[in-house]
């Protein structure tokens, strides 16, 4: 399998990871009874929750890359597991800091990363917005006592 199919898979298997935790939010924000900010630090945390999972798939596959010989990262490293966890943080977040590139087969599988990152962080931005915008107006009632406002 080369660069472009590792890829596609590691895009699917991110959107499915994705689309399914924020069905998981939707499904449990309308019929929780937690107080309102708790709701609304939820659907955050959540979707950060998400894109930490995907950086660490992407980050297991550069493992993966790397140990089948197919690339490997060069720079600044430490030697740790955190040197893939970190460059795919960098490259999912498209911030790319650049003390840490790719060789190899890594190279089109992270800027793959970056476009997939840069979708599913909008992704949870208007999930985000969304939510709020169902859950802000209630912001405004006066708290009755049950912990809503």
């Amino acid at each position: 399998m080369g660069a472009l199919g590792i890829a596609g898979v590691l895009i699917v298997l991110s959107c499915v990871l994705h689309y399914e935790a924020m069905r998981l939010i939707s499904i449990w924000l309308p019929s929780s009874k937690a107080a309102l900010r708790l709701r609304v630090l939820l659907v955050v945390f959540g979707c950060l929750l998400a894109h930490g999972l995907e950086i660490a798939l992407y980050g297991g596959a550069y493992l993966g890359i790397e140990w089948a010989g197919w690339g490997a990262l060069e720079g600044r490293l430490e030697g740790h597991v955190v040197d893939h966890m970190y460059f795919s943080a960098a490259s999912y977040s498209t911030l790319g800091f650049g003390d840490i590139w790719p060789t190899g087969m890594m190279r089109m599988v992270s800027s793959l990363e970056a476009v997939n990152g840069l979708f599913l962080i909008a992704w949870s931005t208007t999930f985000t917005y969304l939510a709020m915008e169902r859950l802000w107006p209630l912001h405004s009632r006066v708290d009755d006592g049950n912990g809503d406002a």
